[in-house]
């Protein structure tokens, strides 16, 4: 008994320095992020002005999730809405493996109804700027919506140093619901709601008050706004509070649904380095362009005068501005909180300075370490943007053909082949590019609807050129921030009129182009883009303006969808493929959410042999 004891005394210790060595390594590798979150309807002061916003566990905006790259991140999402169903997009997240958790309605999952509970399990694979919304109706316009911020691995560094960080994510913001604005936008004929009524700043804003107007014009007799210096007011500045001769990060997220922005740091230059979770060569500017959907970083220094606090601000930009410039603080710490700027901040640029916006877009290049797109395109596509009309109602259409998702999400559809969930002919590649006037509204203003996909060779170059046109009205033209989904792509390039392979393609830039996964059209021009369709699944690519792809204004693309493995089943159980569960054909699928892979603790084995030992 001695000897047996002995020996499983020293097989014990040997298994307890092996089991704290894989403890150590485990606690070092990558962690598992866990969230319970639960979406409603709530009321909130956003501008001062009480009012119905979309939170998440009675916060708005919903909470930040901070992880490193290479983490895992697992959102148990419960629909608490009461006759509505939900989905969230993780925007700038690959989903690399994990399609059906794009979270994106009729497209990779099937809406969350109410009651209901999805899982959402991701891996955050790139450092960067981040932000997540509401991917239903108009969700993301009702203020479902919130930052995702991925910092680097352990061991890596940044191509940038700084000494603090803060993150503001800018959205727009009406005294209309939600549910009126997309009456509006489907009626016949269509009443638009109009320019929003404030700009927030991490869910912050000022409306109808002096704060606001102080500085803009036809302020004069506004009462005081709700702000004495206590920055939880719910309308209260922003208050980003700093050192003196430090560099800091500031982070910046447009989740905006309407309206292009401007951002400056009065007194302040900013260095541009991140760009959509790339990185980019560093610039110097006074203030930088922000469209729907695109996140930058830039770092400042701390070098003014610190018994000054300082204004932040935003402003429209590619809309008659309407809206008053949304504010925050850069309080020097060596003032009191209660203290307001002296200086006033300055006037956004022109709304209509449109080349003003393209120097700068065509300004962010790539880092020298970022990849390089392919030399050669297998597939090129044309997507001619217009307003058009059906029936009499006004719809955004691509190719004349207006998006309207199917029932049964394309996802289960095309992986168990469910062919007539959806319209089997693929979406036209171009327009008449020898007859079609851009410049002039459409002589035949008439599309169809359609809900075709566009389906990718594996692992092909695509080439996508964006071309915008004049809309319904003459001399209109709108700026569209595109955003794609499952993949970063090279901006090659901007041009003026009708992109022409001839004169046109020789400026595409193949030596730096910036990765992003939003990118601008301007008015009465192109943008040409290039991605490898190297992510199997289904992928929208939409205009990022919520009342344009709410009109038709997006096209789906599908690459290697026989490829993935099994589909959780609670991301199919809306129209055909929740029959096809029900009859039990169709395939293997799991029988629950896709959760992270279970993994064998180490510890276990300390338990195993402590058992062992007190029996003995």
């Amino acid at each position: 008994m001695a000897l047996t004891r002995l020996v499983l005394i020293c097989l014990l210790v040997h298994l307890c320095c092996f089991g704290v060595l894989m403890i150590r390594s485990v606690s070092g590798a990558n962690e598992t992020h866990f969230f319970k979150w639960e979406v409603e309807y709530m009321y909130g002061a956003p501008d001062c002005l009480t009012n119905i916003v979309m939170g998440i566990n009675g916060q708005f905006p919903g909470p930040t999730i901070k992880a490193k790259a290479g983490d895992t991140v697992v959102v148990d999402l419960t629909n608490k809405l009461l006759t509505e169903g939900v989905v969230i997009h993780w925007h700038g997240i690959t989903q690399r493996g994990t399609p059906w958790a794009d979270g994106t309605a009729s497209i990779s999952q099937c809406a969350i109804n109410p009651g209901e509970t999805f899982n959402y399990t991701f891996k955050v694979d790139k450092a960067g700027t981040y932000f997540y919304h509401g991917h239903y109706g108009m969700q993301r316009s009702a203020g479902l919506y919130g930052l995702l911020i991925v910092d680097v691995e352990e061991g890596k560094e940044e191509p940038f140093k700084y000494d603090g960080e803060f993150s503001l994510l800018l959205s727009d913001w009406w005294h209309k619901g939600v549910h009126e604005q997309e009456v509006g936008l489907s009626a016949n004929p269509m009443t638009w709601i109009g320019e929003p009524q404030s700009l927030l700043i991490n869910g912050k804003g000022q409306y109808n008050c002096s704060l606001a107007a102080a500085h803009n014009s036809g302020s004069g007799g506004l009462p005081e706004c709700n702000f004495r210096g206590n920055e939880n007011d719910t309308c209260a500045p922003n208050i980003l509070r700093v050192k003196p001769n430090k560099t800091y990060r500031l982070r910046v997220a447009s989740t905006t649904a309407l309206v292009s922005l401007n951002l400056a740091v009065r007194n302040h230059k900013m260095l541009m380095v991140e760009a959509d979770g790339n990185y980019l060569q560093k610039f110097s500017v006074k203030d930088f362009d922000i469209y729907s959907g695109e996140t930058y970083s830039v770092l400042f220094k701390t070098d003014q005068n610190p018994r000054n606090n300082y204004w932040i601000y935003v402003g429209v930009r590619g809309r008659e501005p309407r809206t008053p410039q949304g504010l925050a603080i850069l309080d020097y710490q060596s003032t009191t909180p209660t203290k307001q700027p002296t200086l006033a901040p300055k006037p956004t640029p022109g709304w209509n300075d449109y080349q003003r916006s393209k120097l700068f877009s065509k300004k962010l290049l790539a880092h020298s370490e970022s990849p390089k797109p392919p030399a050669n395109h297998h597939r090129r596509i044309f997507l001619l943007n217009t307003q058009n009309r059906i029936n009499g109602y006004t719809k955004w259409a691509i190719n004349n053909v207006s998006l309207t998702l199917p029932p049964t999400p394309y996802l289960g559809s095309i992986k168990y082949g469910i062919n007539e969930s959806f319209d089997q002919n693929s979406p036209p590649d171009t327009f008449d590019l020898n007859t079609y006037d851009i410049m002039s509204p459409p002589s035949n203003p008439n599309a169809a609807y359609g809900n075709g996909v566009y389906t990718l060779e594996l692992n092909n170059t695509i080439d996508v050129i964006l071309q915008n046109a004049n809309m319904l009205k003459a001399g209109d033209s709108e700026i569209h921030p595109w955003h794609l989904h499952g993949h970063d792509f090279w901006v090659l390039g901007y041009g003026e009129g009708k992109f022409s392979s001839e004169k046109d393609e020789k400026k595409l830039n193949l030596k730096n182009p910036p990765l992003r996964n939003t990118v601008v059209i301007f008015p009465y021009g192109w943008t040409a883009i290039r991605f490898v369709a190297d992510n199997p699944g289904v992928w929208p690519f939409h205009c990022h303006i919520e009342p344009h792809l709410h009109m038709g204004m997006g096209v789906v693309f599908a690459e290697g969808v026989d490829r993935l493995g099994d589909i959780p089943n609670e991301a199919l159980s809306c129209g055909l493929t929740a029959k096809m569960l029900m009859s039990g054909s169709g395939g293997k699928m799991l029988t629950s959410g896709s959760g992270p892979p279970k993994t064998f603790n180490p510890i276990y084995i300390l338990y195993i042999f402590i058992f062992i030992f007190s029996y003995f």
